[in-house]
């Protein structure tokens, strides 16, 4: 009977301990995944990060900005997705898109008069003008047709087209320092002998500079 008895109080033990185990793992995620979401974020702000890809490194020299990659923040289903232009335009889970980032950082930015623009009618028919470019083709050779897209082209114009909001100085091409080996190498796959130097872009951080936005959060 006391061998019984010794028996079921370690497996009472046991279970508890391996309980306890499961609930604090459980909880961490809980808790990992509530600090995402609720840490003040607001629909349409703007979120930047650094990939280590060689485009980016090739971007951040060209553009003189440490930002090579940016989307756009809305909430669908009550979770936290950046709408973004990679292959294709598509909505990224939060997490996955910050995962995705140099060292998991990032930067969130906001316009200095959110209060007055961001309303509920104006978020959902940026979401709208988003659902136009929804799954199409990035856009390699930053084109300023609506044909593909790429990353800072799509925020520029979802707020442009939604609220007349220009974000960021549009520039030519030739004026980014194309000098660089790296970006040269770039360039000629892209483009071969014939860069377009007077094609329209908006860099990443041309959009992170700009005097309309405020830093939300900085991570």
């Amino acid at each position: 009977m006391k061998k019984r008895t010794c028996i079921a109080l370690l497996l009472t033990i046991s279970v508890g301990f391996s309980f306890k185990e499961i609930n604090t793992d459980h909880n961490h995620r809980l808790s990992t995944k509530k600090v995402i979401e609720t840490a003040g974020f607001q629909e349409g702000d703007l979120i930047f990060q650094t990939s280590s890809s060689s485009q980016s490194q090739a971007i951040q020299i060209a553009t003189k900005s440490k930002y090579s990659h940016c989307g756009i923040l809305f909430m669908k289903a009550g979770k936290w997705f950046v709408y973004e232009a990679v292959q294709p335009v598509k909505e990224t889970p939060l997490e996955v898109w910050i995962s995705r980032g140099k060292k998991g950082k990032y930067v969130t930015k906001r316009l200095k008069n959110a209060t007055a623009i961001m309303t509920p009618e104006i978020v959902e028919a940026m979401k709208k003008t988003y659902n136009g470019f929804a799954g199409r083709d990035y856009d390699l050779t930053f084109e300023w047709s609506d044909e593909r897209i790429y990353c800072s082209e799509l925020i520029w114009k979802i707020y442009q087209r939604t609220t007349g909001i220009e974000i960021g100085k549009l520039q030519k091409l030739g004026e980014f320092d194309l000098t660089n080996p790296l970006v040269k190498q770039k360039l000629k796959e892209r483009y071969g002998d014939k860069i377009p130097l007077e094609e329209t872009v908006i860099s990443p951080g041309s959009v992170f500079d700009s005097e309309l936005l405020i830093t939300a959060k900085a991570n």
